[in-house]
């Protein structure tokens, strides 16, 4: 991997790209990237956030000067012996769902498929999680089946049920909470995304890996 492009984010945070694709790969990377430098107890960092390919290290300027926490972190993604340490996979979840979603249909005649291909197709294959957000709980699951690749709905609804579970582009993901989207909605499940009482409230955190499996 090419040293990173180092962006200036305000006053208190700098970016490190990696690279513009979406990728299993770069995230990988990225993901351990972000581990080593969240681990090498830099004075002054307060988080370090991984995206699908850069991580934001976020950092009290009273503390480390801006050119400082440049080099400390450049310095630790540059060290080998850090990203293969880091390197592991996070959590595997296996989420129960019914496809049952009021795009399941449409999604089918507009890809040239059947419902139950549809359903086979989703099913069949892990997704990485690659970036949280949006709302609390929220995760971009890929990457999606060229099969099944939409673009995003013309009209977002005003409401998307929790539980839902949605396509759109090469990506698939589950509405933690009613919220408006404009992604296709193929089914439902009834794993709870986000639960402030848990000690981890969001259920997801990138790097993960999600397996849908086809109930009821």
């Amino acid at each position: 991997m090419t040293s990173p492009v180092i962006q200036s984010l305000g006053d208190t945070a700098v970016t490190f790209k990696f690279g513009h694709e979406i990728s299993d790969e770069l995230s990988r990377a990225v993901v351990a990237h972000a581990k080593a430098v969240s681990a090498a107890g830099i004075i002054g960092v307060s988080e370090v956030v991984p995206s699908y390919a850069s991580l934001t290290v976020y950092y009290d300027p009273a503390v480390i000067r801006y050119d400082d926490i440049c080099q400390r972190a450049l310095g630790v993604i540059r060290e080998p012996i850090y990203l293969e340490a880091n390197a592991g996979d996070g959590a595997i979840h296996r989420l129960p769902v019914v496809y049952d979603g009021d795009d399941l249909s449409e999604v089918a005649q507009r890809t040239g498929l059947s419902v139950d291909d549809v359903i086979q197709i989703h099913s069949s294959r892990e997704y990485r999680v690659f970036v949280t957000g949006f709302v609390p709980g929220w995760a971009y699951l890929g990457i999606l089946d060229e099969q099944l690749a939409l673009p995003r709905r013309e009209s977002p609804r005003k409401r998307v049920p929790p539980g839902s579970v949605a396509i759109a582009e090469r990506q698939t993901g589950i509405y933690p909470a009613a919220t408006p989207g404009g992604w296709h909605i193929i089914g439902t499940t009834s794993a709870k995304m986000f639960d402030p009482t848990r000690d981890q409230p969001a259920l997801f955190a990138v790097g993960d890996t999600v397996r849908f499996e086809p109930v009821g």
